[in-house]
């Protein structure tokens, strides 16, 4: 396990525990039985462990991603750069000719494992390829992304984590536009992560709650809004291997787990159950369109801060469009068309 932090230093740890090697066979197998190993294996009070190996950096380090299959990996500080397991100094430097950004996160593509991209502190998220060795492209956009996340099952496609209150997923052959708009946060989306499924994703921000999203729908999910009475503003979420949970860190100094699907049932289900669970499922997607139902299938249980931040929200969105068309309409004829939201987000792209 690699981690990295504000010492500026990049440590290798090893995840084997002490005293558990392959003797525990053994000694069965001789008679011993498990209550006697239990008291054998109790470790003594002792030393934290040591890393095994220390990569001194320049600069404090802010994220730090692995490769998927070579013993790199990539590291984000000033700049984006690429070490080797069995080198104490990094081999590749990735940094965006020109940019003096502080990179926040970094990240490999999973299916494409030579690609990984990073956002930075000036509101720019680059590509780069290892294979080349440089950056490959850049986009310049409207406001600052705090986090992103590469799809599992489309190695095109990017999730981003905006401050903006809203939620991307661009396309990397066509950065110009992203492919879809997601909203429903009140405040900055602070961290996102994709279902292994691809299917799904999900999102914290600092607004205190945990959203998880369909891809291609930008209202997200329905009744899928986690939130707590403890829970302070979430700066990290994470979905587990087999999908079924979602992990949260909030800043009260807590991690919360919580079930990727609201209703479903825990524990060995038996087949009169397992029926009776699909077949109230086949209802739901039948009549979702009927208005009764699709009223209670739209009804999330909302915190009253989140009702009147996202009625301001509301507010201040409806003044500004009155503002645009009011502007457009006293202004001569094409000279201020109407622009699409989409194509309002990215600045400029750099090659």
């Amino acid at each position: 396990m690699l981690s990295a932090g504000h010492d500026a230093n990049i440590k290798l740890w090893s995840l084997r525990l002490p005293n558990t090697d392959d003797g525990e066979d053994a000694a069965m197998m001789d008679g011993t039985t498990e209550q006697d190993i239990i008291a054998v294996d109790d470790p003594p009070e002792q030393e934290p462990s040591k890393p095994i190996i220390v990569y001194p950096g320049k600069t404090p380090f802010n994220s730090i991603h692995h490769h998927r299959y070579q013993p790199l990996f990539a590291t984000a500080s000033n700049g984006v750069h690429v070490w080797d397991e069995t080198k104490t100094a990094p081999v590749t430097d990735l940094t965006f000719g020109g940019s003096s950004e502080t990179v926040d996160v970094v990240r490999f593509n999973m299916a494409e494992a030579s690609v990984l991209a990073s956002v930075g502190s000036d509101r720019t998220m680059c590509l780069y390829d290892i294979r080349t060795g440089k950056a490959e492209k850049r986009i310049v956009m409207q406001m600052r992304s705090n986090a992103l996340s590469w799809s599992p099952t489309q190695p095109t496609v990017m999730l981003l984590a905006s401050e903006d209150h809203n939620l991307y997923t661009f396309d990397i052959r066509n950065l110009s536009t992203p492919t879809q708009i997601y909203k429903g946060h009140v405040s900055a989306v602070i961290s996102c992560d994709w279902s292994p499924t691809g299917t799904e994703f999900v999102s914290g921000g600092w607004d205190r709650t945990v959203r998880i999203w369909h891809e291609g729908d930008g209202r997200g999910k329905e009744g899928q809004m986690y939130h707590g009475k403890r829970m302070q503003r979430v700066l990290s979420t994470l979905y587990t291997q087999d999908a079924r949970f979602v992990l949260s860190a909030s800043d009260d100094g807590n991690v919360r787990l919580w079930k990727a699907n609201a209703h479903e049932r825990l524990g060995v289900l038996d087949t009169r159950e397992r029926n009776a669970l699909e077949y109230r499922e086949a209802l739901k997607k039948r009549w979702k369109y009927d208005n009764e139902v699709a009223k209670v299938l739209r009804s999330r249980p909302t915190p009253k801060s989140i009702k009147s931040a996202a009625r301001l929200k509301r507010t201040m969105e409806e003044a500004a469009k009155e503002k645009e068309d009011r502007r457009r309409k006293h202004s001569r004829q094409g000279e201020k068309n109407p622009k699409a939201e989409r194509k309002k987000l990215v600045i400029a792209v750099n090659d």
